[in-house]
């Protein structure tokens, strides 16, 4: 809920009264994603419906939670590449596939990284954190809950209906495919906004050494397509306009005769889009009926195309395209294809040769395939485009696609596929097909080479080229597809520099109204006291409750959690380690929400209601954002944390750090509790304890109350 004065403001996510249902008639032909849940016969109805045909990787993955939360689930059984997933129980993680997509275009991703500014809930800032966490990790997944809490905030996301009420959300009632395609077009958007206001210069340089025009950013060079629309009316009259769209829709053909159509015709048809409607004729003086037609004056970087597949129509559409084109492929290829994924090479002295390296598909990897990997663009004279499929073949017969570009030809190649997955048990789900890059690889692996993967929340499993091409309309259903320039990484300068500087540790005033100076809890660093590589911090982090947990009680008694409770971020406060100020907090920020708390868990945190609100709180109050800078820089520069619990801490507040960086005093064994600790203190308003760490003693995990009852005796 969102407060503006006394008033608070809060989704209603039912349009009915109080105990009040929907009498459901019988679901039409256009409910495309949705169907009977228990079948005609009573014959297979012990067999679950239709979860037979979704495979088992796309299924929706949700994690198992026990007393110790997530520690003893098993992410590795998911996921054995170095690559990290998203996890999926956080409000709004529908968009976990596209934050993934985002994340493995390159130049994105750099561009992201670089940017910082002033905003406090800035979608680019927020991103560009989580796309860090995703380069640390090492396989482990990772909470996108900061990104999600600011694109909350975002008004045009919820005039969009982007944000989802947790029951709808579960339920799977919202239409997925729709809801993703429109998250597509907002997030885009909203970038090419945030970057526009603070913009890095060195980011883009055009094939010349040009720098992009001002007033543009770099998401704008990316996925920008300049157009003409030209509007005719019937008394002869003609208006030109130039515009800029990020991405196109897919239009499909009316004709119903099953004819075979390339998707490339169709792109075309989309992108050079013909269409009659009424408008404004100046000439008339009154509204016309027009012919407004679509011209091409720059194509973008990487071309994003929403599938608008949302009805029976045009899943039929795709359904008999991959028809026809399986018929073709088995005529044009004759007796080579096996039935199996197996190939057979040419004769050993062919080897040598491009066309003895060919591989032969097989009859399973052309099923249900109508979209190309790679197309072919150019731009004519005449202000046209022509749109035609590219294969290999295609390549060694013309020749290699960057000597085309000097011509206007350009090939894009498909770099993403994401798909809803139909599935009524669980209300459906999205994933991704992305072909991660040579320098993702490099980074993680240590090799070089290019993979398809299929990411499915926090489960990663690397997929045949085939895979992500093949939809199979009864539960796979493609939302969004990503094709990328040849050469596109050459383009841009791909260089990284760490926006977070020292100054984010100095003084700054508080956001509250009536804090008191006489109750300042810290000292802040001075510029001779910057912290070092290796120099000890004690961090301690509090939290409060925003959702409770969803649990059932099982018949023998015991509890399962469904759902845990999601916790933000209250208080961080950082002792100093070394230094003449050795022991004294040099952080204690309280940060600021707009969210409802339901429990402030003030037994455990020392948080009262009203200490987290700038009007009325007499504490250091600060934004998330500005105390997770002062936390980025301390891990960036490599100094070691000493805490309780810091790695759920570091978790919940997202951030990623090695295991090197930080000591744990809930892994030291009860026969060396004593020894675990140098030093301790007691700070208001409660017990905080600062203390070292023995490696390899260290075989349970214990709590602070244990601690407190072998170092304080006198407490007892």
């Amino acid at each position: 809920m969102k407060k503006v004065g006394f008033i608070g403001y809060a989704p209603n996510p039912r349009t009915r009264l109080r105990n009040q249902i929907p009498y459901r008639l019988k679901e039409s032909d256009s409910e495309f994603d949705s169907f009977s849940q228990v079948t005609e016969s009573p014959i297979g109805r012990e067999e679950e419906p239709h979860l037979h045909m979704v495979s088992k990787k796309y299924r929706k993955v949700t994690i198992k939670y026990s007393k110790l939360g997530l520690e003893d689930f098993d992410f590795k059984h998911y996921n054995k590449t170095l690559f990290a997933g998203l996890e999926p129980h956080i409000p709004n993680a529908y968009c976990n596939c596209m934050i993934q997509v985002l994340y493995f275009l390159e130049p994105v991703r750099c561009v992201i990284q670089n940017h910082l500014c002033q905003k406090e809930f800035c979608l680019a800032c927020e991103l560009g954190f989580l796309f860090h966490m995703l380069d640390l990790s090492r396989g482990d997944p990772c909470q996108g809950s900061n990104f999600l809490r600011a694109f909350r905030t975002i008004p045009e996301a919820s005039a969009l209906g982007l944000i989802l009420a947790d029951s709808d959300e579960a339920s799977g009632k919202g239409n997925l495919a729709r809801l993703i395609q429109r998250w597509n077009r907002f997030i885009l958007t909203q970038l090419h906004q945030d970057l526009q206001e603070l913009e890095v210069p060195q980011a883009y340089r055009g094939a010349g050494g040009s720098f992009c025009s001002s007033g543009d950013s770099v998401i704008g060079q990316l996925f920008s397509c300049e157009m003409e629309n030209c509007s005719l009316c019937r008394c002869g009259s003609e208006t030109v306009r130039a515009s800029s769209t990020l991405l196109f829709t897919l239009s499909y053909p009316e004709d119903k005769t099953g004819k075979n159509c390339d998707f490339a015709q169709v792109l075309k048809r989309s992108i050079c889009l013909e269409q009659n409607t009424q408008a404004w004729c100046d000439n008339c003086e009154k509204y016309q009926p027009t012919i407004q037609t679509r011209n091409i004056r720059h194509l973008p970087d990487i071309l994003v195309i929403n599938c608008e597949v949302n009805s029976l129509k045009e899943a039929d559409f795709w359904r008999m395209q991959a028809e026809v084109a399986f018929k073709m492929a088995i005529k044009k290829h004759g007796g080579e294809i096996s039935k199996n994924k197996e190939f057979a090479l040419a004769d050993w002295n062919e080897l040598g040769s491009p066309e003895g390296m060919r591989m032969c598909p097989s009859i399973e990897e052309l099923k249900n395939v109508w979209l190309p990997f790679s197309i072919r663009m150019k731009m004519t004279k005449n202000k046209g485009l022509d749109v035609c499929n590219w294969t290999d073949g295609d390549e060694m017969q013309w020749g290699p696609a960057r000597a085309e570009e000097e011509h206007g030809v350009y090939v894009y190649d498909l770099m993403a596929t994401v798909v809803h997955i139909l599935d009524s048990r669980t209300g459906g789900s999205l994933v991704a097909h992305i072909k991660v890059g040579e320098t993702y690889h490099q980074r993680k692996e240590g090799v070089t080479h290019q993979q398809w993967y299929l990411f499915n929340d926090f489960l990663i499993e690397p997929i045949d080229k085939h895979e992500a091409v093949q939809f199979d309309m009864n539960w796979k259903v493609p939302a969004i597809l990503y094709y990328i320039k040849r050469n596109l990484n050459s383009k841009y300068n791909l260089n990284i520099k760490n926006p977070i500087e020292a100054n984010v540790l100095l003084a700054e005033a508080s956001l509250a109204r009536k804090q008191r100076k006489t109750h300042t809890t810290f000292i802040p660093l001075m510029l001779n006291e910057m912290p070092q590589v290796g120099d000890l911090v004690g961090l301690d982090a509090e939290f409060v409750t925003l959702n409770e947990e969803e649990a059932e009680l099982r018949s023998d008694g015991t509890k399962s959690t469904i759902k845990p409770s999601q916790m933000s971020v209250a208080r961080i406060t950082c002792v100093r380690g070394q230094g003449p100020n050795e022991g004294i907090p040099f952080i204690d920020d309280y940060i600021s929400t707009q969210e409802q708390v339901v429990d402030y868990l003030t037994q455990y945190s020392g948080i009262k209601p009203g200490d987290l609100d700038a009007k009325i709180s007499s504490k250091h109050l600060t934004t998330l954002k500005s105390t997770y800078l002062k936390l980025r820089f301390l891990i960036d520069i490599g100094v070691k944390f000493v805490g309780h619990g810091l790695q759920k801490d570091f978790r919940v507040i997202n951030l990623m750090v090695w295991a090197g960086l930080f000591s744990e005093s809930s892994l030291c064994g009860g026969s060396h509790i004593p020894d675990a600790f140098g030093k301790w203190e007691i700070m208001d308003p409660l017990p905080s304890v600062f203390y070292s760490f023995i490696p390899g003693r260290c075989p349970r995990t214990r709590s602070l109350t244990l601690f407190i009852y072998f170092t304080c005796p006198e407490n007892e």
